[in-house]
């Protein structure tokens, strides 16, 4: 069994144009400070990271690299959910995206999805450069609007989706492969990846690419009212990145999972900091300890109530709290005799 490392945190909901928060200095410092021991970098916050400058100088890595490693820390994944969204959008989507991409292609979907692909392949090569094995990112989507069939979906609509969604990622898994990267879905409500099914759905139409993996965050499987542990037995091999993330589901006799179009904080279902929500984080803990997860445990914050700076702030003894050093030995190991196969025989009471 492993060690999970951590506690490290997610930099895109903290990056702001206010210190600390400006510059990934400043911000690593801030984080070192807390107790993180790693950052998860966003490369659409161009205040913290420059994404296509990283891809064409190996010294601006180095640079980053060094930043993060002078507060201590280390760089647990880059992160492209931004760009990754943007490889596949809904027409009904395109002007609540558009201001995800570059200003040049906005307005221009079909420029626009070839900057972010583009974006997505040099995330590869920079996480290669930065000696980082695993990357986090979204799937977009192009059958979330019908998923509530109403009017009925007309037949094949979701599997032609699927063939589609897997034609735009298959080459950049393949090039992800060519850099020894894996590439970490967050399984999250919006994505045409957003439960178990559509990822083997996806899985299926890209041949079982051994690059396509999973970034398991159990909040949105509380919002949806999925079994978030069964999950983590169901895709122990495929879950390579983890968020941190806590979220309550209350529902009434008014809302429940859908919310009513209501704020975050009036919905049945909402984010909440570490410890406020109802995850079971020691049970979640435990899985990932008795399956081998390798990777780290990053906070991602978000909370319908709590200012983000608490939020960090008890985030990071939260998960150092939750973090299982697993045993070497088994505990009854004091009692345990050597290996005789003649005394095996005489307990069973073989001759």
């Amino acid at each position: 069994m492993k060690t999970i490392k951590g506690p490290a945190i997610f930099l895109a909901q903290f990056a702001g144009d206010a210190a600390p928060f400006n510059s990934l200095d400043t911000i690593c410092e801030w984080a070192a400070g807390l107790g993180y021991e790693g950052v998860q970098i966003p490369t659409f916050e161009t205040r913290l990271f420059d994404l296509d400058k990283a891809a064409e100088s190996k010294d601006y890595c180095d640079e980053i690299a060094g930043t993060v490693k002078q507060h201590g820390l280390s760089i647990t994944e880059l992160s492209t959910h931004l760009q990754g969204q943007l490889v596949a959008v809904h027409p009904a989507y395109d002007a609540a995206f558009d201001g995800f991409a570059a200003e040049h292609v906005r307005g221009n979907p079909k420029a626009r999805q070839e900057w972010a692909v583009d974006q997505v392949k040099k995330a590869a090569v920079v996480s290669q450069r930065l000696g980082l094995d695993r990357h986090a990112t979204f799937s977009g989507a192009l059958a979330w609007p019908y998923l509530y069939p109403w009017p009925q979906r007309p037949a094949g609509l979701v599997e032609d989706a699927f063939e589609e969604l897997a034609r735009r990622w298959r080459p950049i898994l393949d090039h992800f492969d060519e850099h020894g990267v894996d590439v970490a879905y967050e399984i999250h409500p919006g994505e045409d990846l957003h439960d178990g099914i559509t990822f083997e759905m996806f899985l299926d139409r890209v041949g079982g690419h051994s690059r396509a993996n999973i970034l398991y965050d159990p909040s949105h499987f509380v919002l949806q009212q999925l079994d978030y542990l069964d999950f983590i037995d169901i895709y122990r091999e495929r879950i390579r990145c983890f968020h941190v993330k806590d979220a309550e589901f209350n529902p009434t006799g008014r809302q429940g999972v859908y919310g009513g179009y209501q704020s975050w904080v009036d919905r049945a279902g909402r984010f909440r900091s570490l410890g406020d929500g109802q995850v079971d984080f020691k049970a979640i803990f435990s899985k990932m300890a008795e399956n081998d997860f390798d990777g780290w445990a990053v906070l991602e914050w978000e909370c319908a109530l709590k200012h983000p700076e608490q939020g960090a702030a008890e985030g990071a003894p939260f998960i150092r709290d939750h973090i299982i050093r697993v045993t070497e030995h088994a505990f009854d190991d004091f009692a345990k005799g050597g290996a005789d196969r003649d005394l095996n025989k005489r307990i069973m009471g073989i001759d």
